[in-house]
């Protein structure tokens, strides 16, 4: 893969517009679900699917929340499927505007700050759990997160990922 440059909002430095057509992008989605298999051994989408249709069902049917940020200084969402959209309230343009650090509240910034960089320095982590506010102010526990560092084929980080199933009112 060509790294970053071929995705808008990805690149630190070129944050970019939001583009709602990243949601199905084959190249990003072959970003994150490469990152995912090379790290964690085993399959993002459904491994029967075509590419255009693992993309499509990871946005659209997924029964799981999937977001990802990019590497700037202060990460700004690139991307949530419809279940993180859903579950924080945001609409694709809110969602991807948002600082990720802005998901969760203040007193609890240094806590989701440590899982960041564990994954930065680990490459994943699994089984986190932390409390997120949504776009209404209503206050939810994510469960059994997994995170990890989107990379391209030559190792170059393009930003993190975080897949959750569970979520609960606080």
């Amino acid at each position: 893969m060509g790294g970053s440059s071929v995705i808008p909002g990805l690149d630190a430095d070129d944050p970019g517009p939001s583009d709602s057509g990243l949601a199905q992008d084959l190249v990003f989605v072959g970003l994150l679900s490469g990152s995912y298999l090379r790290l964690l051994r085993e399959s993002l989408a459904p491994a029967d699917l075509e590419p255009m249709a693992a993309a499509r069902w990871l946005y659209e049917e997924a029964p799981f929340c999937l977001l990802a940020h990019n590497t700037s200084p202060d990460p700004r969402f690139v991307y949530a499927n419809r279940a993180a959209q859903t579950c924080f309230g945001y609409s694709w343009d809110e969602m991807t505007r948002l600082s990720s650090r802005l998901s969760a509240e203040a007193p609890n910034r240094a806590e989701r700050q440590h899982l960041v960089e564990a994954v930065t320095r680990d490459g994943f982590a699994t089984g986190y759990r932390g409390l997120r506010i949504a776009k209404s102010g209503r206050r939810f526990w994510i469960e059994d997160v997994t995170m990890w560092q989107v990379t391209d084929d030559a190792g170059a980080v393009l930003g993190q990922a975080a897949t959750y199933r569970r979520w609960r009112d606080a």
